[in-house]
């Protein structure tokens, strides 16, 4: 259903609003890779190279299998990803983002419900929960040096 949602091209654009955040964190870390994960359209590569940032870009989403597996790096990002993930499988995946982060992870959420819905009627933000739900969840796994309320692009 997300390769259905992803034939429109104003689908999984947030990458491009996060670059900028995300350029910063690689020249504070050192990161020298990326995994995209929940690549979407790349789009995050886009970006980061808008912002003169190169990483080894490491893509990956099960709606394009053509990227292959999810790859270890030392920034994994998750953008506007975890929030369509079916509730029962939301621990494998942030077991997975654990498994392949070297040294940081930048996560970002939308808690609210979506302009789309899924072809089988339901909103495409599998998840719908507010801040005090995803911590405990995420902190199972991460540890979080930063937690931001923000809304990019509206």
């Amino acid at each position: 259903m997300q390769q259905q949602l992803h034939e429109n091209p104003q689908y999984g654009t947030a990458s491009f609003g996060f670059a900028p955040m995300v350029a910063e964190l690689i020249r504070q870390s050192g990161a020298k890779s990326v995994s995209d994960y929940g690549a979407g359209k790349k789009n995050l590569q886009v970006g980061l190279k808008n912002a003169g940032v190169f990483p080894e870009y490491k893509p990956y989403d099960p709606a394009f299998p053509e990227y292959g597996d999810p790859r270890s790096a030392d920034l994994v990002c998750c953008i506007d990803v975890l929030e369509h993930i079916e509730p029962e499988l939301l621990d494998n995946v942030l077991a997975d983002l654990a498994s392949i982060t070297h040294k940081v992870g930048f996560f970002s959420i939308h808690m609210t419900p979506a302009g789309k819905t899924l072809s089988d009627g339901r909103n495409a933000h599998l998840i719908q929960e507010q801040t005090s739900w995803w911590l405990p969840r995420v902190c199972k796994y991460f540890d979080i040096v930063q937690l931001q309320l923000h809304n990019v692009g509206g």
